[in-house]
């Protein structure tokens, strides 16, 4: 069902199915998969695909421009999957040419109230955006992280797997996977054990990562701590995870406990 008083590009894709409520704005190059909802005053535009069972409420604006002084107009666009729920006011921008041109979103993902998403950004699934997140260019967040809310990510930082950030926290550096932080400045408080038992990880392995992150984080040389862990610690899959993701992108700095510092 389509409202009269949307207005829809007649080159838009939009599926059969789709409901597009008051006032919506849908531009040429959208394409809308199966049985989304949009509600009223819904913008998209730009090259923003959109897979299907997605709700969006109103007022969000998807595929806008970049906020990037860099932005000559260059070719970009939006991918977005399946299942997710965009809440009123949200924002998300398109990729530029410095970030491959590309904001992807994956599947299942929650975005709340006022949340932003800025250029080149790749959320990936069963993620949690609180009310009022600001994400800045080319920030990864991985599945299952929740961000709380207020809280502003730096451009380039990294958000791990199964990682929680505490409400009003400004993240200037990289989160472990599993890892839990928060503060002014984020700080790493240890592991996110409550979302690691809701994941059903077994007792035997949060065992495992918390006697291994005591080891990695005993001190500021995390990076060579690592060489201390024994054979079972450094074998267990998902120690092997937060390995792997300290030696990886050093574009940010990684969040350590604030005694390190």
């Amino acid at each position: 069902m389509i409202h009269n008083t949307a207005i829809i590009d007649k080159k838009a894709q939009i599926s059969n199915d789709v409901e597009i409520g008051p006032y919506c704005i849908i531009g040429p190059k959208v394409k809308i998969g199966s049985n989304c909802k949009l509600h009223s005053h819904v913008n998209i535009v730009g090259n923003t695909s959109i897979g299907n069972n997605n709700v969006i409420y109103p007022f969000s604006s998807l595929g806008t421009p970049p906020q990037d002084l860099k932005y000559k107009g260059e070719e970009n666009s939006l991918i977005i999957g399946n299942y997710n729920k965009f809440r009123e006011y949200v924002n998300i921008n398109p990729g530029t040419l410095q970030g491959g041109t590309i904001t992807k979103i994956g599947n299942n993902n929650l975005f709340m109230v006022y949340c932003h998403v800025a250029h080149d950004c790749n959320v990936q699934d069963n993620v949690v955006l609180a009310n009022n997140v600001q994400v800045g260019g080319h920030v990864l967040i991985q599945n299952n992280a929740i961000i709380g809310g207020s809280c502003a990510i730096h451009q380039f930082s990294r958000i791990g797997q199964f990682a929680m950030i505490g409400g009003m926290t400004g993240v200037l550096s990289d989160v472990i996977p599993f890892g839990l932080s928060l503060g002014n400045r984020n700080n790493l408080n240890g592991l996110n054990l409550i979302g690691l038992r809701r994941a059903g990880i077994s007792n035997e392995d949060i065992k495992i990562m918390q006697s291994s992150y005591e080891i990695i984080f005993r001190s500021s040389n995390f990076r060579t701590n690592i060489e201390n862990l024994d054979e079972k610690q450094a074998s267990n899959k998902y120690v092997k995870l937060i390995i792997e993701f300290i030696n990886s992108d050093k574009k940010r700095p990684i969040s350590i406990p604030e005694n390190l510092k």
